[in-house]
């Protein structure tokens, strides 16, 4: 059995629920527009997060969800496909999941607006059901993506980025919204006490995104341009850590190569080298391992059942996901 069907394997039907439901909810009398989101519903990708709102929903509810787990899987899924549109817009990405990004196809002014419409269908949701507790931590969610966007704008130029600025810019930019589905999953089974859920949601998070720094300087990645952070000059652990460690020298040919718009692939090589030299890829892994021992100390607080055994088996499989292509196939239309 594939390691996703395990994580899927309690919420096999719920799923199902929850695409049909999405799939109705983003729709539009305007062409341009109905066109592009035939385009992105075609191109889904692995559904952690909605997964993610789901598992927590059923592992607190008795394995019965209800409506408001529903609805809260596809708030998540909104407000993820909109900052992905705009993410893409911030760091002039052409490829996403292996395929054109809306803006490399459509160009910025209606990715823009793409966007915004998926963040409307989010608030639409939410008032129309007055779940005012799940918009309240999804508000939340886009307030720190947006800062932790900026901040990381503000911090590019700055090659003297420490590990706690770099623990900050991802907490708010990546890990805000683990934290959110986690969340927001279990306020829809009645769960009110969230400290050690967001606590949690925020380490696997970090746990993801240390994962994605490792995958920016391999051959392959899933689904995403190769050295495409370091392209845009987005700084990961492996570079933080290896420009602290080295010496003088390093680390001015080092941060000469970073500052430039463009890149040979001898000076990509050079930066891999530098990083190697310094284990800036070792030590990344280790953070890495010590935040997944820590999200494992939380879970046994949570209540034992299936839904708990695959959010362990999907924070492993995060940790462990290998460097491959997912190809998909376009199967929806209206």
């Amino acid at each position: 059995m594939k390691v996703t069907h395990k994580i899927k394997k309690p919420i096999l039907q719920e799923l199902k629920i929850f695409e049909k439901q999405f799939y109705n909810s983003v729709s539009s009398k305007v062409k341009l527009l109905d066109l592009i989101l035939i385009y992105i519903l075609n191109r889904k990708g692995k559904q952690i997060r909605p997964i993610l709102v789901l598992l927590f929903a059923k592992m607190f509810s008795n394995g019965k969800l209800n409506q408001k787990s529903y609805r809260a899987a596809n708030l998540v899924e909104l407000i993820h496909t909109a900052s992905l549109i705009h993410d893409d817009i911030v760091d002039d990405s052409n490829i996403r999941r292996n395929f054109l990004t809306i803006n490399a196809l459509w160009k910025n002014k209606i990715s823009v607006l793409v966007g915004d419409f998926f963040l409307s269908k989010a608030l639409l949701l939410s008032t129309k059901n007055k779940d005012y507790d799940l918009l309240n931590e999804v508000s939340i969610a886009v307030k720190e993506i947006s800062e932790g966007e900026l901040l990381q704008i503000q911090k590019s130029k700055n090659f003297n980025l420490s590990e706690e600025n770099y623990m900050e810019l991802i907490s708010k930019k990546t890990a805000s919204l683990f934290s959110c589905c986690c969340k927001v999953g279990s306020i829809s089974s009645e769960i009110y006490n969230l400290d050690d859920i967001e606590m949690f949601g925020n380490y696997l998070g970090i746990i993801f995104q240390i994962k994605d720094d490792l995958f920016d300087y391999t051959t392959k990645r899933i689904g995403k341009p190769n050295k495409l952070d370091l392209k845009t000059q987005k700084i990961t652990l492996p570079l933080i850590h290896s420009i602290n460690k080295s010496n003088y020298q390093d680390r001015k040919n080092i941060k000469s190569i970073l500052k430039r718009k463009r890149y040979t692939m001898r000076e990509k090589k050079l930066v891999n080298e530098f990083i190697v030299k310094y284990k800036g890829f070792d030590y990344a892994n280790k953070i890495m391992h010590e935040y997944k021992f820590k999200a494992l100390e939380i879970m046994n607080n949570f209540p034992e059942n299936d839904s708990k055994n695959s959010i362990k088996i999907l924070l492993d499989y995060i940790i462990e996901r290998k460097y491959q292509f997912i190809i998909l196939t376009l199967k929806y239309s209206k």
